[in-house]
């Protein structure tokens, strides 16, 4: 009886997940969400035009409450619209952006809802633990996020004397009065990276956000193909760092440098020549403790981290791609195609295809600072 007037008590929580086509992993979210503890909450699943099973799935747990965001508004980004849409049916004091390829530990929410009113913040964002699968997840991902994490540094996008301002889509906790307050994701729907915006405003209207690694609460595989993980990032990439072209050829070269510097230490090897072997094969061993150095930080396993060097020359080439799909403004994501330039919001055309000549295997959600 003390324990349910303790949760009678807490502030109640809207959890609000975006789903269109995410048949092969709403499931696993939405088990981990029911199975929250110590806390009042409710859950929204907005059911974005899904063409598979993923409406079928989230009707499945009489706790969930599966709605609608209607036609998509122009100038509105599909996962923006759905967003509004679940915070406008929404009655928590909270709410919980979660995307649906996520699976939450046991009582993480009460957790997180703890650490947000300790910390006095009115947005606290947690990167999740990537989960990887597969030759290129390990390769690439772990580049990009460490990438990332040098990019916005959670004590400086926590810090309220810092201009800085990050979130992470895939978990993103706001009070109901800070969000209201400037607009929310109604006032950033045109951008495609409206997890950073919303983090931005609610920084800008004078209000504390607290941004970290939150391995502890929550994880996801974002990516379940390549061509999942090259859409993915060729949406996002352009508009997480401000020179892309500057990034990717930095990091082409660092890549170039650490496995020309091994070839000519193995060749000049075979040859007999030693100590020249050696002075260059030193060269490739700084260079690349460099590299799993900045790397370790981006929390992931020691197979993905020695993979990362893989990695750099296809991060470079997504990058110059998000870049060049920019400019053309051939940016797709979940069947729906952008229009937008380099460094701002998609235009406000909209072209939508039919689901049936664009369905897309589930799994695919928009990364962010961490998001990214």
């Amino acid at each position: 009886m003390a324990a349910q007037r303790s949760v009678s008590q807490q502030p109640m929580v809207s959890l609000i997940v975006p789903a269109r086509n995410e048949e092969a992993c709403l499931g696993a979210c939405l088990e981990s969400l029911v199975a929250q503890v110590d806390v009042s909450f409710e859950i929204i699943v907005v059911d974005d035009g899904s063409t598979d099973r993923t409406r079928e799935i989230a009707q499945s747990f009489p706790a969930v409450r599966v709605v609608d965001p209607g036609p998509l508004p122009p100038g509105r980004s599909g996962k923006s619209n759905a967003l509004v849409t679940g915070a406008n049916k929404a009655r928590g004091t909270w709410l919980l952006f979660t995307d649906a390829d996520t699976v939450h530990g046991v009582g993480s929410l009460a957790r997180s809802v703890a650490e947000a009113r300790r910390r006095g913040v009115a947005l606290l964002s947690y990167s999740p633990e990537q989960e990887v699968h597969g030759f290129w997840e390990k390769a690439v991902m772990p580049v990009i996020f460490a990438e990332l994490a040098s990019t916005y540094r959670p004590s400086d996008v926590s810090d309220p004397a810092s201009s800085a301002a990050a979130a992470n889509g895939q978990y993103i906790l706001v009070s109901r009065e800070a969000y209201d307050a400037v607009g929310g994701h109604a006032a950033v729907a045109t951008s495609l990276l409206e997890d950073v915006a919303l983090a931005r405003a609610v920084k800008v209207s004078g209000r504390r956000i607290f941004f970290r690694y939150g391995g502890d609460a929550v994880r996801t595989r974002m990516y379940r193909s390549f061509a999942q993980l090259r859409e993915g990032w060729i949406k996002n990439l352009v508009l997480l760092f401000r020179s892309p072209v500057r990034l990717a050829m930095l990091r082409l070269t660092e890549f170039v440098l650490i496995v020309g510097s091994a070839t000519v230490a193995l060749l000049m090897s075979l040859r007999g020549r030693m100590r020249m072997s050696i002075a260059v094969g030193m060269v490739a061993i700084i260079l690349a403790a460099f590299l799993l150095k900045r790397i370790r930080k981006a929390h992931f396993s020691w197979d993905a981290d020695t993979l990362a060097l893989i990695g750099l020359p296809v991060f470079s080439y997504l990058l110059l791609r998000s870049r060049s799909a920019y400019r053309k403004g051939t940016i797709l994501w979940k069947g729906r195609q952008y229009s937008g330039n380099r460094g701002s919001a998609p235009s406000d055309e909209v072209r939508t295809r039919r689901p049936q000549d664009s369905r897309r295997d589930a799994g695919a959600t928009s990364s962010h600072a961490t998001s990214t």
